[in-house]
């Protein structure tokens, strides 16, 4: 169940879909926190949208002014959440083929480029994370519009979308200083999805993985949780020195479990 805050800031991304794609737009997801265990206070809200066309650039130009006043935006109410939004054009993911493309994305951690004017600052449009995104639209089962998901878009193989998530485990563990509590989380995810098949929030995926890792590191990852949860201010200064470790002991685990996988 969404806020109302939260749904009022989702019903004007929609509106502004429909703006831009008229008719050509088929369907619209949420999924994310939101389908997955529900949204925690520093959750984005994300959506997929699947069109029939890509979008021109003065269309891509539209969307990115107006999604960069509307995401993480001050309101009298408070702030509004960060948008994550991806268009896909159907014919790129439906049937499935690996690796997937997308048209357009929205993410404030692009804010920088678009606010200087770069309005496609991403360096190819093949994503892998795609696997991933469109599994949780399909497990989460949340239209916003369009036909359900699973009447759209077809099965996405499991080997996909592990494929998607341990394809960035060098980089994620080079960031676990830059972005501590969403890198610690993240690695949890994969080495509970690799391990279960089960694709869970991160605050599950943290509560699987800690019963599971060695003492001396359970603090680090019960702290990451407990500041996605807002229970505790954000802060790792004092233990900057562990935090590789906890990296690398989750990987090794992680690269243990896709070894079994393809032998």
């Amino acid at each position: 169940m969404l806020s109302e805050s939260d749904q009022q800031q989702l019903d004007r991304v929609l509106v502004l879909v429909r703006d831009v794609l008229g008719s050509d737009a088929v369907g619209a997801y949420l999924f994310g926190s939101a389908v997955l265990g529900g949204l925690r206070p520093e959750s984005d809200l994300d959506v997929l949208v699947v069109a029939k066309r890509p979008t021109t650039y003065a269309e891509k130009e539209h969307l990115v002014t107006c999604l960069l006043s509307m995401s993480g935006r001050n309101t009298p109410d408070g702030v509004w959440r960060r948008v994550e939004l991806t268009i896909v054009v159907g014919r790129d993911v439906i049937p499935w083929r690996y690796p997937p493309r997308f048209d357009f994305q929205y993410g404030d951690w692009l804010r920088s480029d678009f606010e200087s004017g770069n309005i496609e600052p991403w360096p190819t449009k093949v994503d892998p994370d795609l696997a991933l995104l469109i599994s949780m639209v399909i497990l989460g089962d949340t239209p916003l519009f369009g036909p359900p998901p699973n009447q759209l878009f077809e099965p996405v193989p499991f080997d996909d979308t592990l494929r998607a998530m341990v394809g960035d485990l060098d980089r994620l563990r080079s960031e676990i200083e830059s972005d501590t509590r969403n890198v610690i989380l993240t690695l949890a995810r994969i080495w509970s999805t690799l391990e279960t098949g089960v694709i869970r929030s991160k605050d599950d995926a943290a509560d699987w993985a800690l019963g599971r890792l060695p003492a001396i590191h359970r603090p680090l990852l019960a702290r990451a949780r407990a500041i996605y949860l807002a229970d505790r201010e954000e802060g790792w200064g004092d233990v900057k020195e562990c935090l590789a470790p906890l990296a690398e002991c989750m990987v090794v685990e992680i690269k243990a479990l896709l070894k079994e996988v393809h032998q």
